[in-house]
């Protein structure tokens, strides 16, 4: 893939390079959760790394958890869209099946899930990485050391400090009872 990708400079290439060999066992990790399928999941880290090339300017620190947290979510969106092509490819849906779909039990856990993101904007950006990377993208405690070059001891004080800090602010909005 990659000696189909003109860069504008030797030092975006060798960027390229260091955040496509340093994450891309990760994504492909994340691919496989979401499409089960080893061939469809290296093609979702393959469109993911396409997007990363065209969006290089935008990571600063290659190192740093939020770019190992944008490229998780590049690739989990880039495996979401192939998995809702295969499924349109597949529609043999039972027309007989009765639809549990609850309107408003989807619609009240769409609304906390916003609200515990906003308090999660609050929580220290450290701590907040770990939490999304542990919660949102199912990754282990080696997982996240791996991705944000920490020790799985430090991993897991970061978690719990987040959920602390997390519960601390769900009590304070008035979210749960203390």
């Amino acid at each position: 893939m990659l000696f189909l990708l003109t860069f504008s400079s030797p030092q975006d290439q060798d960027r390229f390079e260091y955040l496509y060999h340093k994450y891309k066992n990760l994504c492909l990790k994340k691919a496989y959760d979401i499409l089960r399928d080893y061939s469809l999941a290296e093609d979702a880290v393959s469109e993911a790394y396409l997007r990363v090339y065209k969006n290089l300017h935008k990571i600063e620190d290659p190192d740093s958890g939020r770019t190992a947290a944008f490229l998780v979510t590049i690739t989990r969106n880039a495996a979401l869209t192939m998995l809702s092509k295969e499924s349109k490819n597949w529609e043999e849906l039972d027309e007989g099946q009765e639809d549990s779909f609850e309107l408003e039990e989807f619609t009240l856990s769409q609304e906390f899930a916003r609200d515990v993101h906003r308090l999660l904007d609050r929580v220290d950006e450290d701590l907040r990485h770990v939490f999304l990377l542990q919660f949102a993208y199912d990754m282990s405690h080696k997982e996240i050391a791996q991705a944000l070059n920490i020790s799985e001891n430090n991993v897991a004080v970061r978690l719990h400090r987040a959920k602390k800090k997390l519960a601390d602010l769900l009590v304070k909005e008035g979210f749960v009872g203390a």
